[in-house]
């Protein structure tokens, strides 16, 4: 097993997640496995508990793990499935080791940092990079140089990089700024030359940097950091402002990023050449579309870009492949209770309500909601947007006027939504929830089955309620018919309404399945029908 960690230093938010998940598309069109890892110094044993607003998404793996959205960023790029082992926490890391303490496994040692934190850490890299059969694990480690809480993980990394082999087996990259200052435009190296000493004082020395800039670095800037951080010129890689993050990849490739890690590592590959006309396609649908629709998202963490980041990707990935921008216009969902539905969504051609938890902003969803079924307004509710639909469909069409959740009113006399029966039990938590990965059988003829091409599909959820069954009968009868239910028929899962150019909702997410060459058909089609409210052919 060969492993790339790949660092950040002066500020975060530098990119490390796109260049890592760009240098292991590069080597994976190579024909080389790779997996990934992300490491986070927060004291969170995972990503589930935290608010978007304060971290972003919780994105949702396969095994129900609630992680990072870097590792978003890793299965898109690299089309990956992978699992809760791959997002390493410090409250994982000492939780466990102060779990082995009170079992006595440490045999009445003093517990410390070094070794026994550190031990932990390189144990876990290993075990996920193992289970993962890769030839190459990329390890992005959280956070930026110099941070107190980053320090034991770059401990760790230096420590696995001088047992495996550094000649090799091991490569550290280091993602840095190169500002350019005043008037005239001057690039300043400084910045990176400094945060290179403060990984070099952690006893690693890069063997490759990456400099964020706005513009492509000048060769006799390339020179200086090449010097002073005792680097390879042509390891000293310019990664300036792109039109898209997907277009990093190739940006990477023209400097032989690929090349020269390969050589580096002496890894074994399959073609000398990566055939990335795909990709290259995909990333001209974004940059240079023949047409443009506007989608409103209507939500909770609208202040927040992040906090819809896989929604956001999947539009992407949809509108590349249709040859069609699809610009995304938040509205807080409260805005609805005070202001007028028409002018709140005029221009748009569609309308999204994502999942969320809690009962703020709830019934401006329902307004939201209603005002595109009654107006023939493309729509497509996801988790709780799914449950947002049917509310509203039970109080308006089927005149059950307190009709709602249980999770917003506990005594309503009409929950046609409420808790689930049994409890699936989360980490740490005792609260009832349902996480992974689930099959859905989808109804024949239906237009679910249209846009999955087949009779079921594998989503991931995350929901803690479900469609009242109590309820199914009458609200099919009403025209909102369940088209998607899961494998053995008591869980509601997809939702059609008749009659309606395209009003759909899922319980599940299909936002994380979403990849550049393979967009989520639920969002593929909202686009489809915006395209065509809107008069664009496809």
């Amino acid at each position: 097993m060969k492993f790339i960690f790949v660092s950040g230093g002066v500020i975060s938010g530098l990119g490390k997640g796109i260049t890592a998940s760009s240098i292991g598309l590069l080597l994976k069109s190579r024909g080389i496995k790779v997996t990934s890892i992300k490491v986070d110094p927060y004291l969170n044993i995972d990503a589930g508990t935290m608010n978007p607003y304060e971290h972003g998404e919780v994105y949702v793996l396969d095994d129900g793990g609630e992680v990072d959205l870097d590792l978003g960023n890793y299965e898109r790029f690299m089309d990956l499935k992978l699992g809760r082992d791959n997002n390493i926490t410090t409250g994982k890391v000492y939780s466990a080791v102060i779990e082995k303490e009170r079992k006595g496994e440490y045999l009445g040692k003093t517990v410390q940092i070094i070794p026994h934190i550190t031990n932990e850490i390189k144990e876990r890299i290993i075990k996920a990079a193992r289970n993962s059969d890769a030839d190459v694990a990329i390890v992005e480690l959280g956070g930026t140089v110099g941070d107190m809480e980053s320090m034991p993980f770059l401990e760790a990394a230096r420590q696995l990089g001088r047992d495996i082999g550094r000649n090799e087996n091991a490569m550290f990259i280091h993602c840095t700024l190169v500002p350019i200052m005043g008037a005239v435009g001057e690039e300043k190296t400084k910045p990176t030359q400094h945060s290179v000493k403060d990984l070099m004082n952690a006893g690693i020395r890069p063997d490759m940097i990456v400099c964020r800039c706005k513009e492509d670095i000048t060769e006799q800037a390339r020179r200086k950091i090449s010097m002073f951080c005792d680097v390879d010129e042509c390891a000293v890689i310019s990664c300036p402002d792109a039109r898209t993050t997907y277009e990093v990849p190739m940006i990477l490739d023209r400097q032989g990023v690929a090349d020269y890690i390969i050589k580096r590592m002496d890894l074994k590959y399959l073609c000398k050449e990566p055939d990335m006309r795909e990709w290259k396609r995909f990333v001209d649908g974004i940059v240079s579309p023949k047409s443009e629709v506007q989608i409103a998202i209507v939500g909770k963490y609208t202040a927040l870009a992040d906090s819809y980041m896989s929604h956001l990707e999947s539009f992407t990935h949809a509108g590349s492949q249709l040859n069609c921008k699809v610009k995304i216009r938040f509205i807080d969902s409260d805005r609805f209770m005070s202001e007028n539905p028409a002018e709140l969504l005029k221009d748009c051609d569609g309308m999204m309500i994502p999942g969320g938890f809690g009962t703020r902003g709830i019934e401006g969803m329902i307004v939201a909601a209603r005002y595109a079924r009654e107006n023939s307004i493309p729509f497509l509710g996801v988790c709780l947007g799914f449950q947002i639909a049917t509310i509203e469909i039970s109080r308006d069409v089927l005149g059950l006027k307190d009709a709602d959740s249980t999770e917003f009113s506990p005594e309503t006399s009409n929950p046609v939504v409420h808790i689930m029966p049994e409890q699936l039990k989360v980490s740490g938590m005792g609260a009832t929830m349902r996480l992974g990965r689930f099959r859905t059988a989808v109804a024949k003829g239906s237009r679910a089955e249209a846009l999955y091409s087949g009779s079921y599909c594998d989503e991931r959820h995350r929901h803690r309620y479900e469609v009242n069954q109590d309820y199914i009968q009458r609200l099919e009868d009403a025209g909102w018919k369940f088209t998607g239910r899961s494998e053995d028929g008591k869980r509601m899962e997809i939702g059609e309404l008749e009659g309606h150019p395209y009003f759909m909702a899922a319980q599940f997410h299909p936002e994380f399945n979403s990849r550049p060459l393979s967009p989520s058909p639920l969002h593929k089609g909202l686009v489809m029908a915006a395209m065509e409210k809107k008069g664009i052919r496809k």
